[in-house]
C-alpha cells in the first residue's frame, strides 16, 4: 500500500540546524509508490537536483513567502497528486542549477562566491570546481556541494572551503562511494578535495 510521509524541516532551519540528515533518513524508508511531502522555508535547488539524480519526480508548491512544499516519490503519477495548486513538475534524471537562487545574477554569485573560483581545466581533462561555502547557514553548504558533484563527470574534482569539517557530508560521500581528502586550517576551517567516481556496475 502507498502511504504519504509527511517531514516540516521548517523548525530546524529556523533554528539554523542541518536537516538533510533527517529528510535522507525518511527518503531511506519510502517505497516506489510512497510520497515524501517535504515542508521547508525556501526552495531547496540542490536538494531537487540530488533527488532527481536518485532517481525520483517531484513538485514544487510556494505557498508562503517562507513556506515551500515539495512531494517526492518514484512514481510520477503520485507527485502529481501530491500537492495541491499551482505546481512546477519535473522528472527524474533532469539537472539542477548548483545553487539555490531564482535569478540569473544570483546563480551567478552562488556558482563563484567570494574566495571561489570557476571550473577550469581543459577540453577532454578531469575539471576542478571550487566552493567557498563559509559564512553559509545550513544545509546550503552540504546541499549546494552535493547539487556541483551531481553536475559533474566522472574523474573531475570539487574543492570546498567550509567553516568546519562536514561530518554530515562525509557520511553522504561513504554512501556515494567519492573518495575525499580533508585538509583542516588553522583557522578552524577545512578544506575537502572530492573526485568523483563513475559509477558501480552491477
Amino acid at each position: 500500500m502507498a502511504n504519504t510521509i509527511e517531514l516540516d524541516v521548517r523548525p530546524y532551519l529556523r533554528k539554523k540546524l542541518e536537516p538533510f540528515q533527517l529528510i535522507m533518513e525518511h527518503v531511506a524508508r519510502l517505497e516506489p509508490d510512497d510520497v515524501l511531502l517535504l515542508h521547508t522555508t525556501f526552495k531547496p535547488t540542490p536538494l531537487l537536483g540530488l533527488m532527481r539524480a536518485k532517481g525520483y519526480h517531484y513538485s514544487v508548491q510556494k505557498k508562503a513567502r517562507d513556506h515551500w512544499l515539495i512531494a517526492f516519490s518514484r512514481n510520477k503519477a503520485r507527485v502529481k497528486s501530491g500537492t495541491d495548486g499551482e505546481t512546477t513538475l519535473a522528472e527524474a534524471g533532469e539537472k539542477a542549477p548548483i545553487g539555490g537562487a531564482e535569478t540569473a545574477s544570483e546563480a551567478e554569485t552562488v556558482k563563484h562566491p567570494k574566495g571561489g573560483l570557476p571550473t577550469s581545466g581543459t577540453a577532454g581533462a578531469p575539471s576542478v570546481i571550487r566552493l567557498d561555502n563559509r559564512g553559509l547557514e545550513p544545509p546550503l553548504p552540504m546541499m549546494r556541494t552535493l547539487a556541483a558533484l551531481e553536475r559533474t563527470d566522472p574523474g573531475d574534482q570539487i574543492v570546498i572551503h567550509n567553516d568546519r569539517v562536514p561530518v554530515f557530508l562525509l557520511e553522504e560521500l561513504d554512501q556515494l562511494g567519492y573518495p575525499y581528502r580533508i585538509e583542516e586550517q588553522p583557522d578552524g576551517s577545512a578544506v575537502v578535495i572530492i573526485t568523483k567516481r563513475p559509477p558501480a556496475h552491477p
